[in-house]
């Protein structure tokens, strides 16, 4: 919500966009973290995966309609994290297949009207987006410190979002100052601070479990666009988000031994 409010609004570029959302995540983390011990060990995997899945979600989604975006994006990350799961042993129940059908149904129902053929060069940036955001996700999965470990990643990623900034600036406008307050709440409190959560709770559910509950974030962004950019509530976002929601639900509650880690 925060990326369309910035970017979709042509309030700020990708790149100082990107820019700014992993610097102040780091920044957060810092001063979360105490004391703020830095490893290289397992993050430069991860680094990167955070700052591929944020440059390349930026510059395709100025270029992308919400709807194609999102199926791209969410796409990559189910094959992604799906086969992850697969490959370390997970073998999911028919519950859990079915529950993931009908969440991707509602997804595909409530973008279907934005729908277009996409740029190529702005397709596979997103869809190389969503690789790194499973890839990213499933390198979380064996944190035992999950606020260091995301400490970790963003200060690391630091840099290159620095460097690709400065390789982009000359083709970007002036920044609005608005954009940038976004672009600082995105990366402090939605990536910073909810990636911490979303590395705790990766610990305790499978990789295909993870990859069935991401299909609710189109949702929730359809409803924080209706409850803070004005946009209007619809038939189809309901039916959407009733097929989704039931979905991850029954993919969510289902037997222990469906979700159980491998051993």
């Amino acid at each position: 919500m925060l990326c369309r409010a910035a970017l979709g609004g042509g309030l700020i570029g990708a790149g100082l966009f990107t820019a700014i959302r992993i610097c102040s995540g780091a920044v957060v983390l810092l001063i979360i973290v105490r004391p703020p011990r830095l490893s290289f060990a397992g993050g430069i995997l991860a680094a990167s995966m955070l700052f591929a899945y944020a440059a390349c979600f930026s510059f395709a989604y100025v270029a992308l309609g919400a709807g194609t975006g999102a199926l791209l994006l969410f796409g990559a990350v189910q094959v992604t994290m799906i086969l992850g799961g697969l490959l370390w042993g997970e073998r999911p129940g028919l519950r859990v297949w079915l529950g993931w059908a009908l969440a991707c149904a509602g997804l595909f129902y409530l973008v279907m009207p934005g729908l277009e053929s996409p740029p190529v060069l702005q397709a596979i940036m997103m869809l190389g987006a969503g690789v790194a955001w499973g890839v990213y996700s499933l390198s979380g999965k064996r944190n035992t410190n999950p606020t260091a470990a995301t400490m970790r990643n963003f200060v690391l990623a630091t840099p290159l979002a620095v460097a690709l900034y400065l390789c982009t600036t000359k083709l970007e406008g002036e920044p609005n100052l608005h954009g940038m307050t976004l672009a600082v709440v995105s990366g402090a409190i939605t990536s910073g601070i909810g990636y911490v959560i979303w590395y705790s709770a990766l610990r305790h559910i499978s990789s295909t479990t993870a990859a069935v509950a991401q299909l609710t974030v189109p949702i929730i962004a359809a409803i924080g666009g209706i409850a803070f950019l004005g946009e209007v509530v619809s038939v189809r976002l309901a039916l959407a988000s009733v097929l989704t929601l039931g979905g991850v639900a029954m993919a969510l509650y289902c037997p222990a031994k469906h979700n159980a880690e491998p051993e």
